[in-house]
């Protein structure tokens, strides 16, 4: 699951993390060889650095994991994608995933959706990717790479068409293949451009004319790339014959008395059991993995012809769903395991057959569920088995060991009866707000889809899970009382109960509904503040399609609740860090701060013609300071208020500055020194692009604190320091969950 903020140009924001668009894509294909990944480009002057030790805080999952490979040749080696944090490889010694495509940086921020993976059978270290999150007009271009080392380095060949891995179909495929009659030829089928060939093992790419399906412009195009022997087939999601193969003439041609209907409508995967020639084909009437009603379950006898509907259990009225991931058992022949998705009602199961689809057997009625690594799955009450189930795979040294993604991780069994989360190390969050407490927690974070969580330990998945009474979606806003800080306030999207806010009075380790919410809260919960005596609530409300609505200020603990008719609507409340009585907010649509002097009761406008029109400029109040805000306006800079926002000025050297947070004072002698300021910006005097800096001395000067193994694409959301240790970082990114470091 999930949408999210990504740079302009953007969707509007939307309660879940991943946005799901359609439009049209750049019809062609050609690419050029960029450097591997961590090889800095010689273009760019010395950045100065300093290195340190990035980890990621431990979750476990949290996002839609959209693919998972066994490689057929190599015991333990496996490989998963994921729709917008990258791809990983599993450590079967270590029993965790390791991310592949950290390195992808701002620019590249697109490239970290992966729509499709492929190995090579018959060379083991061979692994490529195909990389794109949207295929809209907006976004840039695909790319492919290529790496002979399991994805350690790698090489990219750019494309001129667009992928869709975050967009409808993206649990379809593979849809990247290398062709079983030749290691150098790979196929790439896309959703507007048709399919394309690359005869140079992924260099360089041209479309293949002889693929007879039509490309439309909003469709589907080829949802799934498979062999059978020596023989390709390719899905077709647009409509009409939905699934070809190769002939022996060299081209394509329609599969001879392949089944038709509502239920056939999509190929969603194929898996080709060489044991019995048998090629399985999973269908639906949609690409998934939202808005299926119907679908199917087919097996095609590969040498005869013959087509078996071997569908475990039909959809129909008051149990509408459609069918997703399709494995075989390499070790057996006959033994293929399917998934139902979107199956909402009696939920989502896998299916496993032992006789070639004769008959099946549901692993969901069996299942003994243990989640207790990640608590979060209980999603305050029950863990479920699944949703969102488009991946399967079978280990083809173990014939018990299937995994399964879903919507949030991926589970696993060694029996098929005890399932757990194998997901150690696969981090997707999209971070939306993060907290360093001085005290009690180590972390406090709001995240898309599942709300906010207190981080305890960030090696380990937090004990409590989600924040619950009440259940949110994702979180909107996140604030603690700096003067009593074990008092937080939460806003977010409802999950179960149309509660939208709620307290904690001990740091988040217990929460409460707030007793009333004024009534847009529900369709349209924004973000929220607190005073720094925690007994002022500022509550801005901005639906997900962007119109915005008045705030609120509720001055007993949210009681009750009363409308501020001269805060900007829409607006982002920030709450002075010493003064109860002030508050902030920068109006994105004038360019101009208002300030209250009276607990939030009313504003006037302080600073004017500042940096206008975009909704994620926003302003930082530094610690321990009353009046000190900086202002991150993205390209046009980073600026600063020392007179509680009545003027600004830019910092000099900052060309652009996205997120940007609050650290612990570097060690100086005889007085304090300014909080250490952490940011994702671009200050060409240390380094010549976006990456995530640190000052000691006001903004005066600037460290590049990553590097170029870790950039996780767009990261312009959160950012903030640790209070009590110097020099420490928490990172928000957009699908790769929260970094964090500390200087080597």
């Amino acid at each position: 699951m999930r949408a999210s903020s990504v740079p302009q140009p953007e969707p509007a924001p939307r309660p879940r993390r991943r946005t799901v668009l359609a439009g049209a894509a750049v019809v062609a294909a050609s690419a050029s060889v960029l450097p591997a990944a961590g090889t800095a480009s010689a273009a760019r002057p010395p950045a100065k650095t300093q290195p340190h030790r990035w980890r990621t805080a431990a979750i476990g999952g949290t996002g839609f994991v959209t693919g998972i490979l066994f490689h057929p040749a190599v015991r333990g080696l496996a490989y998963a994608r994921t729709d917008i944090g990258g791809a990983y490889r599993w450590d079967d010694r270590r029993s965790r995933w390791t991310a592949l495509t950290d390195h992808i940086g701002w620019d590249d921020w697109n490239l970290l959706g992966v729509e499709a993976m492929a190995v090579d059978p018959a060379h083991p270290d061979r692994l490529y990717l195909a990389l794109g999150t949207y295929a809209q007009a907006w976004a840039s271009p695909g790319a492919v790479l290529r790496s002979d080392d399991r994805g350690a380095t790698w090489k990219r060949s750019d494309l001129t068409v667009r992928l869709g891995a975050n967009e409808d179909g993206r649990g379809c495929g593979e849809r990247l293949l290398v062709d079983p009659r030749d290691s150098g030829t790979l196929w790439l089928g896309t959703r507007h451009d048709g399919l394309l060939r690359s005869t140079d093992r992924g260099a360089t790419w041209a479309a293949d004319t002889s693929f007879p399906a039509v490309a439309s412009a909003s469709g589907q195009g080829v949802t799934l790339l498979v062999a059978a022997g020596r023989t390709v087939y390719a899905g077709w999601g647009d409509g009409g014959t939905a699934l070809y193969r190769t002939n022996t003439a060299g081209g394509w041609e329609a599969v001879p008395g392949q089944p038709s209907g509502a239920a056939t409508k999509v190929p969603v995967r194929a898996a080709y059991d060489a044991g019995t020639r048998a090629l399985y084909v999973s269908y639906a009437d949609g690409p998934g993995p939202n808005n299926q009603a119907d679908g199917s379950v087919h097996r095609l006898d590969t040498v005869t012809g013959a087509w078996t509907d071997v569908t475990p259990v039909a959809p129909g009225a008051g149990d509408a769903f459609g069918y997703g991931g399709v494995a075989v058992d390499a070790a057996r022949p006959g033994t293929v395991v399917v998934s139902t998705n979107n199956r909402w009602g009696p939920v989502d199961t896998l299916f496993r057959s032992t006789d070639g689809g004769a008959t099946w057997t549901s692993l969901k009625d069996t299942a003994v569920l243990d989640v207790s690594e990640t608590p979060y799955l209980k999603w305050g009450g029950e863990p479920k088995f699944g949703w969102w189930i488009q991946a399967v795979a079978v280990d083809p040294y173990d014939s018990r060991h299937v995994l399964y993604g879903t919507g949030a991780t991926i589970f696993g069994t060694r029996d098929l009866v005890r399932w757990a989360p194998e997901i150690r190390g696969l981090e997707e969050s999209a971070v939306r707000q993060l907290i360093a407490p001085p005290s009690g927690a180590r972390l406090l974070s709001g995240l898309g889809d599942i709300g906010v969580m207190r981080h305890d330990s960030l090696t380990a998945s937090p004990s409590r899970g989600m924040a619950s009474n009440p259940v949110f979606g994702t979180a909107t806003g996140l604030a603690l009382a700096t003067l009593k800080p074990s008092y937080v306030v939460r806003t977010g999207w409802p999950s179960g109960s149309d509660s939208a806010g709620a307290c904690s009075h001990d740091g988040g380790a217990s929460w409460q509904p707030f007793a009333s919410q004024p009534a847009i809260a529900p369709t349209a919960p924004g973000p929220v503040a607190v005073s720094a005596d925690g007994a002022t609530l500022l509550w801005s409300f901005i639906h997900w399609d962007g119109t915005k609505y008045a705030a609120h200020r509720s001055t007993d603990g949210g009681a009750t609740w009363a409308e501020v008719t001269t805060f900007p609507k829409g607006g982002t409340p920030v709450s002075d860090p010493l003064d109860p009585r002030r508050f902030y907010v920068y109006d994105t649509d004038t360019g101009a701060l208002f300030l209250s002097t009276d607990k939030g009761a009313t504003f006037t406008e302080g600073a004017r013609g500042l940096p206008s029109g975009d909704v994620q400029f926003r302003i930082a109040a530094a610690p321990g300071r009353s009046g000190d805000l900086w202002l991150s306006a993205k390209d046009n800079g980073l600026l600063r208020s020392k007179d509680g926002g009545l003027t600004f000025t830019p910092v000099a050297g900052c060309q652009a500055s996205h997120a940007l947070g609050f650290g612990k004072a570097a060690p100086r002698k005889g007085r304090p020194g300014y909080p250490a300021i952490f940011q994702t910006g671009r200050v060409t005097a240390t380094y010549d692009g976006v990456a995530v800096l640190r000052s000691d001395d006001a903004g005066a000067t600037w460290v590049r604190i990553n590097d170029d193994a870790h950039r996780w694409g767009w990261t312009g959301e959160a950012i903030t320091g640790d209070p009590l240790v110097h020099g420490r970082v928490y990172l928000g990114t957009n699908g790769r969950g929260i970094q964090y470091a500390d200087p080597q």
